[in-house]
């Protein structure tokens, strides 16, 4: 009889075990994931008549400029002070484009330091990362 009360024992303390290792790794996952921004800065030139113009766009929701619809998904400033960098992802799409094959004119990262890593090509319009911010 005392042995099946000590393998009950063992299985409760088996299963703690397990619940408890599983909550502590997701508590450690949770906090090393960074949250995105809420809000970006972007400065716009019109190329055209050399306008610059800085906007401000949700994260999550679409804006619009002139013929351009912008829609940041995600924006992230770094976590480091020597160096910072600031990077979004960002969609855009030119609405007098009736081309359907080609639903964003930039689908990508951008990333404030250096925007020629990933640069947006439009034949009017320059869109730049500034900050991110909440």
């Amino acid at each position: 009889m005392s042995l099946k009360k000590n393998i009950k024992a063992g299985k409760v303390n088996f299963l703690l075990v397990i619940f408890l290792s599983i909550f502590i790794e997701n508590n450690i996952n949770a906090e090393t994931l960074r949250k995105s921004e809420t809000t970006a800065e972007l400065s716009v030139l019109d190329k055209v008549s050399s306008k610059n113009t800085n906007i401000k766009v949700q994260v999550g929701k679409e804006f619009s400029f002139q013929n351009l619809n912008i829609k940041v998904l995600k924006c992230y400033n770094s976590e480091f002070d020597d160096d910072p960098e600031v990077m979004a992802y960002m969609q855009v799409k030119d609405n007098t484009m009736n081309n359907n094959d080609r639903v964003f004119i930039f689908n990508d990262w951008t990333f404030a330091s250096s925007p020629s890593i990933r640069p947006f090509d439009h034949p009017v319009y320059d869109v730049w990362l500034k900050k991110c911010y909440s």
